[in-house]
């Protein structure tokens, strides 16, 4: 049975625990992605007769793990790779890591142990059916330790990788997508780890032609396995620097494509030494000596053929720079060449924390461009762990609004080309000079503070509420004078006054409607989930939908629906179609033995545990978790157990109350307390040496009750797990009886539909709080006029005074 991808991961990345003794991220990563891809290629060859990787006797990941606890195993380990690099003409590209490295590995048994358990890691991920397109087992986990070693690497040695969301964001604004065809060219100057070229060429369904370059050694390496590992073998790859001695080349001009992205170091200060000969690329200007940023741009530019497009992330000083940037900036901002600026959030990259901005280069039809079209994209995005990362909502965002080009206040526009060539600019395309995206300032208003009201000019922001709950605004304030109103009811009172609304009832109403419209019209979709379904292809097709059919909706902002969604999908729905696709619907709601391995940090939580004790049996049901089956099936002995729970509550809120009357200092069972505690046993030890010296009655009366309290207690206790504990077994067994039908309803009825109904209504809630925190922050403001606050001051000033005088201080 398959695991969920998540635990997949977690194997993966336990399996990095195992090398980290004397190395950083930056290093132990060669030998986890070199383990990877021999297991890849021999997972493949052996169901795939046309691979183009030859896996020779003796050069498998099976002869890696015939070598288990051999005392010579580095050694073997490194023989192995050393055989799989000569058939495929890949030495120094897979044999970088040394696996007979003492010093980083340990000596003798400790290296023994370590890569023994390596191996045995590995050996449990099957990748023979795995497509290798970005949805898949191979494709996933590869990008996740991707993620994880460049966040671990630091500063310093993170630049090899371009985060997932913003690879999105290049490839989809340079207008790679359905229609590109796989002889159309992508080319990435400085690639790393190849990242951001794969990405860009997986948004092409029938695949792309592929050239990058990469000059630090180690990293060239790892791009080239990468790409093997995605099933692109044949990719272009070449090595060095792409300034001083760029590959693509032909005589003295730079070889052109239709595609650019790129991720080049920032600020680079030695970026022209060694340089011979410019290929023409600074026709517009030369970079300044000791700032390379406009050279990478220049040569991307360069590089495209006369219908190409660039997507370049720079710092932002490329924008507003002066000197020799300047001048190559307006050169090119004449020229028509700068199409669009993305201004990015800080801190998303690894390689850096300052924020980043995308620059969209367009040779077609670049004469007859008029503006440029810029969007600040900064304030969109999430916390993930020590960096930001944008959203789903926020990419699909961006996308939209710079291929259709629409104007969004304080978020995007089309700045006209007169306006950045005006004097007081001067070609200066720092974002802020053209998009506020600052939050409009929460002005007070004098007046109601002297004289009382709100101001009308507060409420009449809130226009969009007051369209989609008409009658609200006249319900909950009154005029006070001309420009001011009064809150007609209590501040407290708000909350209960908008959900009680019959436009919130609407709205509400509404977007529950859209939802069950929209599952409807993919369910039999979603239920034809099959080991050939595309995920992603899957979740794009859906989503897009969501997010279409809530625009036109007023207030609710389309992509936080969207964003509701997705969430979903990350955490949950991916990992039980990737179940679905592996096991099929009946297969993946079996119950499975909860993963308990201690040496390799995988512990699971069980979801359902029968019996107790060592002879415990601990499940997990990842498909369809225990808690979905009761309340389907056993919704009525689930209440009985809650009815039941409350009263064992009770009981012991009754133990707990009887004590504290009677355990007072002299109280009737002070004698039986110890350490402030009184047991059942220590009452019942009392109560016998009571009755044994004839003490007071009245203390045997009150013993002999607290007894009884929890004797009550215990059996409450004793019929909740016993009831709890038949539940489970019947649950365990109910799992056995399931059709496919029944799975299909499980997971897509009363699982997928219900809690994406729940996600969305949630957010019709919090935007209906994010009102009722703004009417009572208004209310609340101009609740008390300067004379209120004056005849209050008087008071207790009076108060003070009248306090003197009586302890007879004189005036």
């Amino acid at each position: 049975m398959a695991l969920k991808k998540s635990d997949l991961y977690s194997s993966l990345w336990a399996s990095c625990d195992q090398l980290r003794g004397g190395m950083d991220a930056s290093q132990y990563k060669d030998y986890i992605l070199t383990l990877l891809f021999v297991k890849y290629v021999s997972d493949k060859a052996k169901t795939d007769p046309n691979s183009l990787i030859e896996v020779p006797k003796g050069g498998s990941f099976d002869a890696m793990l015939a070598a288990k606890g051999d005392k010579e195993i580095g050694d073997r380990f490194n023989k192995i790779i050393a055989k799989l690099a000569e058939a495929n003409d890949l030495r120094n590209v897979i044999d970088q890591a040394d696996f007979n490295d003492e010093e980083k590995l340990g000596k003798g048994k400790e290296m023994q142990d370590r890569l023994s358990k390596l191996v045995t890691i590995f050996n449990d991920l099957d990748f023979r059916g795995s497509r290798a397109e970005g949805d898949d087992l191979l494709g996933d986990a590869y990008e996740y330790l991707m993620r994880h070693f460049a966040t671990e690497s630091g500063k310093s040695k993170g630049q090899f990788y371009t985060p997932a969301e913003v690879s999105r964001i290049l490839a989809k604004v340079v207008g790679i997508g359905p229609k590109t065809r796989q002889d159309q060219t992508v080319y990435d100057p400085a690639c790393g780890s190849g990242s951001l070229l794969l990405k860009a060429a997986a948004e092409a369904p029938r695949g792309m032609t592929i050239y990058g370059q990469e000059k630090d050694n180690a990293t060239w390496a790892l791009c080239k396995m990468n790409m093997i590992l995605h099933g692109n073998e044949i990719a272009d790859i070449a090595k060095g620097d792409t300034i001083t001695s760029p590959h693509f080349t032909k005589g003295d001009h730079l070889r052109t494509f239709d595609y650019i992205v790129m991720n080049p170091p920032f600020s680079v200060k030695s970026w022209n030494n060694g340089l011979e000969n410019d290929y023409g690329r600074f026709e517009y200007g030369r970079p300044p000596e000791k700032n390379g940023d406009y050279a990478f741009l220049l040569h991307a530019l360069t590089s495209l053929r006369s219908t190409g497009k660039a997507a370049i992330i720079l710092p932002h000083g490329v924008l507003f720079r002066g000197h020799a940037e300047t001048t190559i900036r307006t050169r090119l901002l004449k020229q028509g060449f700068i199409k669009g600026v993305i201004g990015l959030p800080a801190n998303l990259f690894y390689g850096t924390g300052i924020p980043a901005c995308v620059v969209i280069l367009d040779k077609e039809n670049a004469q007859a461009r008029t503006g440029v079209f810029m969007i600040d994209a900064s304030k969109g995005f999430m916390k993930d762990g020590p960096k930001n990362r944008l959203r789903s909502q926020d990419i699909h965002k961006i996308v939209d609004t710079f291929t259709n080009q629409i104007e969004i206040e304080r978020y995007s526009r089309m700045v006209p080309m007169s306006e950045i060539a005006d004097p007081n600019n001067d070609y200066n395309l720092n974002i802020p000079r053209y998009i506020d995206a600052s939050e409009p300032e929460d002005l007070q208003d004098l007046s109601a503070h002297l004289h009382g009201g709100i101001p009308d000019r507060d409420l009449d922001a809130l226009q969009p509420y007051w369209d989609a709950f008409p009658q609200l605004r006249s319900q909950i304030f009154t005029a006070n004078r001309p420009g001011y109103s009064d809150l007609a009811i209590d501040v407290s009172a708000v909350q209960q006054a908008i959900f009680d609304a019959p436009g919130f009832h609407k709205l509400r109403a509404e977007a529950t409607g859209i939802v069950e419209d929209w599952f409807a019209a993919h369910r039999d979709t979603l239920a034809g989930v099959t080991a050939d379904t595309i995920p992603n292809e899957l979740i794009a097709t859906i989503s897009d939908d969501l997010l279409a059919r809530f625009k036109p909706v007023p207030l609710l902002d389309e992509y936080n629906i969207y964003e509701q969604l997705m969430t979903y999908w990350h955490d949950t729905m991916h990992d039980d179609v990737y179940l679905i696709m592996a096991d099929g619907w009946q297969g993946a709601a079996r119950p499975r033995k909860a993963i308990d391995d201690k040496e390799r940090k995988l512990t699971e939580t069980p979801d359902l545990v029968v019996g107790s004790g060592r002879g415990a049996s601990k499940y997990k049901m990842d498909l369809i978790p225990p808690s979905l089956m009761v309340s389907t099936y056993y919704y009525d002995r689930a209440a009985e157990i809650d009815n039941l729970t409350a009263a064992v509550e009770e009981a012991t809120r009754a133990v707990e109350e009887y004590i504290e009357e009677h355990a007072v200092d002299d109280g009737l069972l002070a004698e039986a307390m110890d350490d402030d505690k009184i047991t059942k046993a220590l009452a019942a030890a009392r109560l016998r040496e009571a009755k044994k010296l004839r003490g007071e009655p009245a203390e045997i009366k009150t013993l002999q009750h607290l007894i009884k309290l929890y004797d009550a207690e215990a059996e409450a206790k004793k019929s909740v797990k016993e009831l709890q504990t038949a539940l489970d077994e019947t649950v365990l067994s109910e799992y056995g009886n399931l059709t496919e039908d029944d799975v299909k309803t499980l997971v897509l009825d009363n699982k997928w539909h219900a809690t994406v109904v729940r996600r969305v209504a949630s957010e019709v809630e919090a935007l209906t709080l994010d009102l009722v925190a703004r009417i009572q922050q208004l209310g609340e403001r101009y609740a008390a006029t300067v004379s209120d606050l004056d005849a209050e001051l008087d008071s207790l000033e009076a108060k003070v005074a009248d306090h003197l005088a009586a302890m007879g201080v004189g005036r």
